[in-house]
């Protein structure tokens, strides 16, 4: 795992808020409403369901908390030593361990208060056991005040680390402080470490990323080191000794020959063979800085025996930079990093992983199958060929060669017709007209394509005389033939006008005057179809005779039975076909119903002859009776301002646990 793997960690919240999450959702999330006329069962059931809800969450809370956070002893060794150091593992022990058993003792609380519970007799016993449940699991959770304060600082340091990766390449910088660590950094990587003359500049440690081999390798920058027990390095030091101890990487151990950084080189060399342990196992460079300023050439003859007896030592490599005038610093990086490949490349060797790869490769040796020599045959024209050679004016003219005395890159045009490979290579630079003698040469021109197209013609009127193309959509050998072609008109009509868009499908499909005719207008276009019009005549003088006789009806009030009998051939009226006269009925025994439509004359309104709200119902009676009943249940639900039983909504928007209690100072307006 990764310091990344660390960073994912949730806000920890306060005690306070922690109690506000928690009661708050109890009260959003089960239900509020109860009264002393439900079951004893019920009300139980009420105030169990409460504390078993605040219960699960409490549990749900601390676990994610618990979870979230490492445990140091599955992390990497760096990263298990590295918290150690940054927060002390026993305090970070200590306050996960608290929130461990503060979800122990929460879950006995709620253990005991539902045993207790079940036995509750009362509405009001029930309540003050649920209240006192819920206040113990407060109580617990305030004292974890401390451990989650402490734990929320982790987080917020956690996730200022940076992200370093224990198991990938890495080159260590360590070294006296102001020696020039952060500036080598800062060099060969994209990272930006504060430089500063001073010593302790850098006080955490620092990742820089660079690309070698086509690999991806993390350099660490360590803070300065001073040359004392490891008991009395402080927390800024501890952080590189962890580094240096734990990570598998290549240690640039940095010098400053100058004395510019504060510390003698004397000092200097004390310090690398005091951690030399720490480097036992890893390639080891020697990198002396700052050498604009001075050289080891130029150092005085006793430094410089103390300095080249740790070049002399067999781990160890030596190389001299400058960050300031960058002189030697990417050698210094190529170096590094070449000694860390070998490096891993020999401890997998020695491991045992080795053996079982080894023992799963063969190779293979071509044995000869007689005694001729075969030697390699290069033919004479390749051992004659000269090597290209720029500056060579007889060479070959490349391609570029010719750009370049051409005008170069985009205003020489390739020619490709160069490379065309036809019949006769005189052709290769030919211009291919696009219209030739009044033809575009691009179609293809048949030569006997005016013949083709004469027989084409007198096929084709050879097919029209033989009534080839005759639609025989009026041609049926028998009745059953023509109803079954109706039937699928019918059909396909019927689909089309369903295909017809929602939008368009009240709309008019004619214009609403097209109905409206007078009869002379109806008699003149009937003749002219070739119909008689004397039958809707008869019609039209006998519904306006009815007409007549029932206005005079209305002036003199006659009798209802005729007004009855005039209201149903109205209804009849209305129900018509839009002609403007319509038969109301063909029964021959039956008295003839005519009525006009809204072309003309006075349609009396009157009552429906059903009520569409009394469908299904017997009578009035009934009717009443069910919109009673429908009330009635509607009641239960009008006290808790539900809409209907699908309304699932809880109308509490304050949690009273926030809102009841002593008043403090500040305004009342939101109680």
């Amino acid at each position: 795992m990764s310091t990344s793997g660390l960073k994912a960690i949730a806000p920890v919240p306060t005690a306070a808020d922690f109690l506000d999450i928690v009661l708050s959702k109890t009260q959003r999330k089960t239900p509020t409403v109860i009264h002393k006329n439900f079951k004893i069962s019920r009300i139980r059931n009420f105030y169990m369901r409460k504390v078993k809800f605040a219960q699960d969450a409490f549990d749900e809370k601390l676990g994610a908390i618990l979870t979230e956070f490492p445990m140091l002893d599955d992390l990497h060794p760096f990263l298990s030593s590295l918290m150690n150091v940054l927060y002390d593992k026993n305090h970070y022990k200590l306050a996960l361990g608290q929130l461990r058993t503060a979800r122990h003792l929460i879950d006995h609380v709620a253990k005991d208060y539902l045993r207790l519970l079940k036995f509750g007799d009362s509405l009001y016993r029930c309540k003050q056991l649920k209240k006192a449940s819920l206040g113990r699991m407060a109580t617990i959770m305030r004292r974890q005040k401390d451990p989650l304060a402490y734990l929320e600082q982790v987080r917020q340091h956690i996730s200022r680390l940076p992200n370093i990766d224990p198991n990938t390449r890495t080159l260590l910088i360590c070294g006296y402080p102001n020696v020039g660590k952060s500036s080598f950094i800062n060099k060969v990587t994209r990272a930006d470490v504060d430089v500063q003359p001073y010593a302790f500049t850098t006080k955490s440690l620092f990742v820089g990323h660079l690309d070698y081999k086509y690999l991806r390798w993390q350099v660490i920058d360590t803070p300065g080191i001073l040359d004392h027990p490891l008991e009395e390095m402080n927390t800024i030091e501890m952080q590189s000794i962890t580094a240096m101890a734990h990570l598998k990487c290549c240690i640039l151990y940095f010098m400053d020959l100058s004395e510019q950084c504060g510390y003698t080189i004397e000092a200097q060399c004390k310090l690398f063979h005091s951690i030399k342990p720490l480097f036992a196992g890893k390639p080891t460079l020697l990198v002396i800085n700052k050498v604009d300023v001075m050289r080891l050439d130029d150092v005085h003859p006793d430094s410089r025996a103390m300095v080249q007896e740790i070049i002399d030592q067999d781990d160890v490599t030596c190389a001299q930079v400058s960050c300031y005038s960058e002189e030697g610093v990417m050698e210094v990086k190529n170096k590094a990093c070449d000694a860390l490949l070998a490096h891993r490349v020999d401890s997998k060797m020695k491991g045992t992983k080795i053996n079982s790869i080894i023992n799963r490769i063969h190779v293979a040796q071509p044995k000869p199958r007689d005694d001729v020599v075969r030697t390699p045959f290069i033919p004479e024209a390749v051992k004659e060929k000269k090597k290209y050679d720029k500056n060579d004016p007889n060479r070959k003219r490349l391609q570029r060669d010719i750009e370049l005395e051409e005008g170069g890159p985009g205003v020489y045009n390739i020619n490709l017709k160069q490379d065309y490979i036809l019949a006769n290579p005189e052709w290769k630079m030919d211009i291919i007209p696009e219209i030739m003698d009044g033809k575009n040469i691009a179609d293809f021109i048949d030569p006997d394509i005016a013949e083709k197209l004469e027989a084409l013609e007198r096929e084709e009127e050879k097919l029209q005389a033989e009534g080839f193309y005759d639609s025989d959509s009026d041609i049926f050998d028998s009745d059953d033939e023509r109803e079954a072609q109706e039937a699928q008109s019918a059909l396909s009509h019927k689909i089309k006008s369903q295909s017809i868009k929602k939008s368009k499908k009240n709309q008019a499909r004619l214009p609403r005057t097209a109905g409206l005719r007078t009869l002379s207008e109806l008699t003149s276009e009937l003749t002219k179809a070739g119909l008689d019009p004397s039958r809707i005549q008869e019609r039209a003088e006998m519904i306006a005779k009815l007409q007549g006789a029932k206005r005079k009806r209305d002036d003199d009030d006659d009798d209802e039975d005729e007004d009855e009998e005039m209201g149903d051939i109205d209804a009849d009226a209305e129900r018509g076909d839009g002609e403007g006269w319509m038969d109301v009925d063909e029964d021959e025994g039956a008295p003839k119903k005519r009525v006009k439509t809204n072309s003309g004359g006075v349609i009396n309104k009157r009552e429906p002859r059903s009520h569409r709200h009394m469908a299904g119902m017997r009578d009035e009676a009934q009717f009443d009776r069910a919109n009673k009943l429908r009330n009635l249940g509607q009641r239960p639900r009008n006290m808790l301002a539900k809409a209907g039983e699908g309304d699932r909504a809880i109308k509490t928007k304050m949690p009273k646990h926030l809102f009841a209690g002593e008043r403090k100072a500040g305004k009342t307006q939101r109680r």
